[in-house]
């Protein structure tokens, strides 16, 4: 996302005012990174013990005196073995190692130098900022003097474990997290909406509601089991998609799961993505790889028969498994895994074709979106990052269609300058959650990489042979992630259309019973997923049971009710909609599922 330059600057600053209060208190300390990062900062520290909530209440305590000395930032700009000679006889180990690095490997080597500043485009010098008595090794910027800040603004919140540069093989680090915003206000809101994103959190409704496991000791860290409930709820995802993608034209395609090494080294990701990828599996003396993307069978779909101009666009759709390598350190629940389901397609099309695809593309994903309970965007055009394949001429015709589409949708989108892939630039669609989250989900892609590097072609009108272009697209992204978000933007309450089970019939006592199972027949014949609670609980606690459930629809069933052929319909909000016949319960619910409440 594009960053707010300013309200970083400040967290930066703070970042290296909570590193100096370490170093007042823990002379010892060794410090590893500092960077800024949502919402806040961090910084890795070595220290002889471990921190302790009072220690953080200390810390913050000495950062908030800083502020009001007025401190002021100043950099200076060394040689990069004068900088060296200089944090080594502070006996800052880490930094010294970082600068080393840097020296001889350059910047793309040492991926973890937040703060690494090269000065005059070349790794000769960098620069370091001193802030009272401390000094750091920074690129920059920070705020001109700590009065700027607020200091009701900030807060220390956590210590967590990390290790030097992600190796665990290396030193293990105490990580100092802060959040930190513009007022008081915000950082109070804050803390609100951490309290809310603790109930709505997909990780505890998941166990509450029997949705889905993961089991780190026998399947593996980062591998979803899909319980029933869950397993429902992704079929109806599914099958709501696929019916869509249908009528807009696209064919299904399944490919493997696994490529041979070619296939990998011909698309690029051996070569741009192996740190993503697994160990390659040894198959009669070839190599073979677990597919981090479903692009490369795609292209080779398109590519296994001559095509024709008239037969452009192709739009191929997968809900394709993948498997990329994420660390244990940050696996998270739905969000972060290590084997997911993509709706992918890919779009083959002619140039002539590409305003059109693209413009189908886009309003396809709002309006699936939308579908789920999503109302709220935020739209990115990423453009041309520093590192690219493709020629300059196509670089200014993708961008320029890329936001002449938005420009025609109406909808608002900021350009996040850079942020593009190597092989073209992208449009991202983040949806805000009920409680205002931000959630990247969707993405609409071009590729300049793929056509060339397979050589795709098609037969145009005038008899000769022209490269087709190539759009990515993805619209939930990855099936496990969407579920994590669709679960938190509904606290676990999914639309009616989407609930495992959606209603609930409840004989107050056992004489109800019978008449319950003729309701609970009606219904289930009508083509809803309803249960009966035959349980001996009473009536107060079968409610409340169902409530917790999240089951939109709870039907109490007593002497009235049968005398009537009626059902007390209540919610689980607490709603209260009184005796209805069972006919027009049915009318209700069942506009409610058409609809999708």
């Amino acid at each position: 996302m594009p960053k707010n330059e300013r309200l970083d600057t400040k967290r930066h600053s703070l970042a290296h005012l909570m590193a100096a209060s370490i170093q007042e208190i823990f002379p010892e300390a060794r410090f590893g990174v500092g960077p800024v990062i949502e919402d806040g900062f961090y910084y890795d520290v070595h220290l002889n013990r471990s921190l302790v909530p009072e220690d953080l209440q200390m810390i913050e305590s000495r950062m908030r005196e800083k502020v009001k000395q007025k401190l002021r930032f100043e950099r200076s700009e060394f040689p990069m073995a004068q900088a060296a000679e200089m944090f080594g006889t502070m006996k800052q180990d880490f930094k010294v190692e970082l600068l080393r690095d840097l020296a001889t490997r350059g910047t793309t080597a040492v991926a973890d130098l937040e703060d690494a500043n090269l000065v005059g485009g070349s790794v000769s010098e960098v620069s370091v900022y001193k802030t009272g008595s401390f000094t750091d090794l920074c690129r920059g910027p920070h705020v001109d003097c700590t009065d700027e800040i607020d200091t009701a603004s900030f807060r220390l919140t956590r210590v967590s474990g990390a290790y030097w540069r992600g190796d665990q093989a290396r030193e293990q680090l105490q990580r100092v997290y802060g959040v930190a915003f513009d007022t008081k206000k915000e950082l109070e809101e804050y803390f609100v909406r951490l309290e809310e994103a603790k109930k709505r959190d997909h990780r505890k409704l998941g166990q509450e509601l029997d949705l889905f496991s993961i089991q780190p000791d026998t399947i593996g860290g980062g591998l979803i089991l899909w319980h029933p409930k869950g397993g429902l709820i992704r079929y109806l995802i599914e099958e709501y998609c696929k019916k869509e993608h249908l009528r807009a034209g696209y064919d299904f395609v399944y490919t493997p799961h696994i490529g041979r090494a070619s296939l990998w080294e011909t698309s690029g990701h051996l070569g741009f993505y192996a740190e993503n990828m697994y160990a390659p599996i040894k198959i009669e003396e070839q190599l073979y790889y677990l597919k981090p993307m479903n692009c490369p069978f795609h292209v080779n779909i398109f590519k296994s028969g001559l095509r024709s101009y008239r037969d452009l666009p192709l739009r191929f759709a997968e809900w394709g498994t993948v498997y990329r390598f994420e660390r244990s350190g940050v696996l998270h629940g739905l969000t972060r895994v290590r084997g997911f389901t993509q709706d992918d397609a890919h779009l083959f099309c002619r140039p002539d074709q590409m305003p059109q695809e693209i413009d189908k593309a886009f309003n396809f994903s709002l309006d699936i979106l939308r579908a789920f309970g999503f109302d709220s965007f935020e739209v990115l055009l990423s453009t041309r990052p520093e590192k690219r394949v493709g020629r300059e001429e196509d670089w200014d015709v993708a961008e320029a269609a890329l936001e002449a589409a938005l420009q025609r949708s109406g909808i608002k989108y900021q350009v996040n300058a850079g942020d593009g892939a190597f092989y073209g630039p992208k449009i991202d669609i983040l949806v805000k959650d009920a409680i205002g989250r931000p959630w990247q989900l969707s993405t609409v892609q071009f590729d300049f990489n793929l056509p060339e590097r397979f050589d795709l072609s098609f037969i145009g009108e005038d008899g000769a042979q022209h490269r087709p272009f190539m759009i990515h697209r993805a619209l939930l992204g990855s099936m496990e992630r969407f579920f994590g978000v669709l679960l938190e933007h509904h606290g676990g309450a999914l639309p009616v259309w989407l609930a495992p089970v959606q209603a609930v019939v409840i004989p107050i006592a056992d004489r109800h019973f019978d008449y319950g199972k003729v309701v609970h027949e009606r219904l289930k014949a009508a083509g809803l997923r309803v249960e009966i609670d035959s349980g001996v609980d009473r009536m107060n606690a079968k409610i409340r049971n169902a409530q917790l459930r999240k089951i939109p629809y709870m039907l109490v069933v007593g002497d009235r009710e049968q005398e009537n052929g009626a059902v007390s319909v209540r919610l689980r909000s607490g709603e209260d909609l009184k005796s209805k016949s069972v006919d027009e319960f049915l009318a209700i619910a069942q506009q409610a599922v058409e609809s999708k409440k």
